[in-house]
């Protein structure tokens, strides 16, 4: 294999840092840390209304029983009138992604 080695300098601006795809992800799953989302905030997060999110996020089976946090999950399930949902949310944000295609094919 052949290298290539170039003194190369590039200005940055000085409201501006360069760093690495790991430590940007690194920051994203930081800034989520320790924060929970009401259902008003998932329902900004995923652009739909809650009726569609319990409908084809937070009530089929399949997705229940990794969510609820009966099952060691990070939903909190109102079990009572005058309770509010409860998300981890960073847990969530990373559920919603890696379920994308799941929860998006059919809604």
């Amino acid at each position: 294999m052949q290298h290539l080695t170039v003194n190369l300098s590039i200005p940055v601006p000085d409201d501006q840092v360069v760093i690495s795809r790991v430590e940007l992800q690194e920051l994203k799953d930081q800034s989520l840390s320790g924060v929970y989302w009401t259902m008003k905030d998932l329902e900004e997060k995923v652009g739909r209304k809650q009726v569609w999110i319990k409908e084809n996020i937070l009530y089929p089976t399949r997705f229940k029983k990794i969510l609820d946090v009966e099952n060691g999950g990070f939903v909190y399930y109102p079990r009572s009138k005058g309770q509010i949902w409860s998300f981890q949310a960073n847990k969530m944000a990373e559920f919603l992604d890696k379920n994308f295609n799941q929860i998006f094919k059919g809604g």
